[in-house]
């Protein structure tokens, strides 16, 4: 694609970055194959050739954004099928996070949508406060047909049945490895994980512990900033970030780290990418230094030796964007649980995105009720005993849609070497899971 920045507009380093990803795009349209909301709404403005379009006459005029482009911006998920398909290359995540950025910058949204984004990051990003809000939304949730916007009633129906109280285990501290040690590593515990589902982290350390590594849970991580950096709100992202460069930096220059695990992957994605984030910025090499180190738990679990397990429940793997786009991870979550003897299955259509994405499910709830229609179909024609996803996200997103149960993959892999049976297995209102024969 043909650019015509000036040299002045070049001299900024986030422009010089969109000319980059804008002159590898060769408009071949592969990505509009791929792309969720180019099938449910059939505009070429909301897929990713489209939306280039929208961001190169944006960012080349010098222009502030206008509503036109904020409302087909903001409909895209950054699920990142686009990037798995393109053949050029074109690396759509720093472009589109760009252009967030920009429209952040120099947008002024009406009043009501900024509050609602204000709070949004004032309170997902914080465990304490977001699970005093889902306190909040369960007591509202009777009377979410008073409500006069569907980003509302989306808000009051995600507080799941159950709000699990703090765990101990993602305080600062060590848990020690059961035999020989293998690995160190850290674990990000997350921010909206922690309230809304404990037993990740609990089977994640767990795991790592019985197959030989040292857990790390470091003293000042937080959130990623992947909530806020996706809504443009840099500021408050790199702030985010900046804490858990310094609380992991001051690990690996102390007793060292193998590996940062992370057990969510839209985390994993942001995390990974905190070298190109920082990378003008006073923590630029501790920022890489981090990010490549940085794990999925799946990445982990494969340099591991799992033994192989007996089980025989029949589990339908969902792939998160985050996992198989962001970070290109395809095989290793169905390899673990097949390595544990689980029967997995697959999904059609396993490349699109359930429409969870972040707060995409609260900021656009029509589109993405439709995309956990469609997934929750999908993955229910597979007639699986157990769903098993890497990202919680996803798993509140498909779990308000059926009775199967949804847990973690690390959860079932924790079970399948002598962990307790996951609780999300026996919640009310899910189907009774058989139990295995053999261990």
């Amino acid at each position: 694609m043909q650019t015509n920045f000036t040299a002045d507009q070049l001299a900024d380093p986030a422009t010089a970055r969109a000319n980059e990803v804008l002159r590898s795009c060769v408009h071949c349209g592969f990505c509009t194959a791929t792309c969720p909301t180019y099938q449910i709404l059939g505009d070429e403005l909301d897929s990713p050739r489209g939306r280039i379009y929208l961001i190169k006459d944006m960012l080349e005029k010098g222009r502030p954004a206008d509503a036109k482009t904020v409302q087909h911006i903001d409909r895209c998920l950054s699920c990142l099928a686009c990037m798995t398909t393109c053949p050029s290359g074109v690396h759509y995540m720093h472009l589109v996070d760009h252009a967030r950025e920009y429209i952040e910058q120099t947008y002024r949204r009406p009043v009501f949508e900024r509050m609602l984004r204000w709070v949004l990051a004032k309170t997902l990003p914080y465990p304490g406060r977001f699970r005093l809000a889902l306190w909040g939304a369960r007591i509202g949730r009777p009377l979410s047909f008073l409500m006069p916007d569907a980003r509302l009633k989306a808000m009051l129906a995600m507080a799941p049945k159950v709000i699990p109280a703090p765990s101990p285990n993602d305080a600062p501290q060590v848990f020690r490895a059961e035999g020989p040690r293998k690995m160190r590593v850290a674990l990000m515990t997350g921010c909206a994980q922690r309230a809304l589902n404990t037993d990740i982290n609990d089977a994640t350390i767990r795991l790592l512990t019985r197959l030989g590594c040292d857990v790390v849970i470091a003293e000042g991580q937080g959130c990623c900033g992947a909530l806020t950096h996706h809504m443009g709100k840099t500021a408050e992202s790199h702030a985010s970030a900046a804490k858990n460069i310094r609380a992991w930096t001051g690990e690996i220059a102390g007793e060292g780290l193998d590996a940062i695990v992370i057990n969510t992957s839209g985390c994993g994605t942001t995390v990974k990418d905190y070298g190109h984030m920082f990378r003008n910025e006073a923590l630029a090499s501790e920022a890489a230094a981090v990010a490549e180190i940085a794990m999925d738990v799946s990445e982990v679990l494969m340099k591991l030796e799992l033994p192989a397990g007996a089980m025989t429940a029949r589990v339908a793997y969902h792939a998160a964007c985050s996992l198989q786009h962001g970070q290109q991870i395809k095989t290793y979550p169905k390899d673990l649980l097949k390595r544990a003897g689980f029967k997995v299955v697959e999904p059609v259509d396993s490349h699109l995105c359930c429409g969870s994405a972040g707060t995409y499910n609260l900021m656009q709830p029509e589109i993405s009720g439709q995309l956990k229609a469609r997934k929750v179909e999908t993955l229910e024609a597979t007639r699986p005993d157990i769903i098993a996803a890497g990202n919680i996200g996803c798993m509140m997103q498909i779990g308000s849609g059926t009775d199967i149960p949804i847990v973690h993959t690390v959860e079932l892999l924790d079970w399948a070497t002598g962990g307790p049976r996951p609780a999300g297995l026996d919640a009310a209102g899910k189907r009774a899971v058989p139990v295995p024969i053999l261990r």
